[in-house]
């Protein structure tokens, strides 16, 4: 069996129009996780969180041609400024990869940038335009 190249990552940035404690805790809510955690190829998410240090999620992301299901444990929650949790599905070999998401800005604006390390390299492209795809509808989520 060949072995995976895990090395590689994926940043992805966007500025959101609300506070930082807004778009974090955004992050970490179960119900609005599953109106933006998805791709441009998924209907719809269904989430379950357990939003702590050492808690848990799954995001299971839904089209008419069937599901993809996403795992991972929350490392560090640092609230307003960071976010790190392990990323598991079919597109890493359900093997653990890092996702750190770092929020700063004013009052109004949050620069949100999230890095996706220890993916497999022939996932990368998938993963950049994926992470874009979830972001943008974060934003909207935001937009008044």
């Amino acid at each position: 069996m060949a072995e995976i190249a895990l090395q590689q990552r994926v940043c992805v940035r966007r500025t959101i129009g609300a506070p930082a404690s807004e778009v974090f805790d955004a992050w970490l809510d179960a119900g609005l996780l599953a109106k933006w955690m998805k791709t441009r190829a998924f209907t719809h998410a269904t989430v379950a969180c357990d939003a702590r240090e050492g808690g848990g999620f799954e995001i299971v992301m839904q089209s008419p041609g069937g599901e993809i299901r996403h795992t991972g444990d929350y490392l560090t929650i640092d609230r307003p400024r960071k976010l790190v949790f392990t990323w598991r599905s079919p597109a890493t070999g359900q093997r653990d990869s890092l996702v750190t998401v770092e929020f700063s800005g004013d009052a109004n604006t949050t620069d949100i940038v999230v890095t996706h390390c220890q993916l497999p390299a022939d996932t990368c492209g998938a993963h950049s335009e994926g992470w874009g795809d979830v972001l943008d509808l974060l934003a909207r989520l935001f937009a008044h």
